[in-house]
């Protein structure tokens, strides 16, 4: 699997952004997003709304994956 970033155009309260996120960072946080039955772009604003104004939002998301995956959330793939 490519580990290069990959960016996807998002629209967050009406304005659309852009993110950049590593393909495992993008299919976790679309696997969550159903999980919770949210569409992405819900999710990711909530997320927008929830961070400090230093931490970009990419950060956020990572950081935000990585603590469902810690808490159980969703189980991280060990690829065999």
């Amino acid at each position: 699997m490519s580990t290069r970033p990959i960016k996807h155009s998002l629209t967050l309260s009406g304005h659309r952004t852009s993110v950049t996120l590593e393909a495992p960072f993008w299919e976790a946080f679309r696997a969550l997003a159903r999980a919770e039955d949210k569409p992405i772009n819900r999710l990711a604003a909530e997320i927008d709304a929830a961070r400090d104004p230093e931490t970009g939002l990419a950060s956020a998301i990572r950081v935000w994956v990585l603590e469902r995956v810690r808490d159980g959330a969703l189980r991280p793939v060990d690829g065999n």
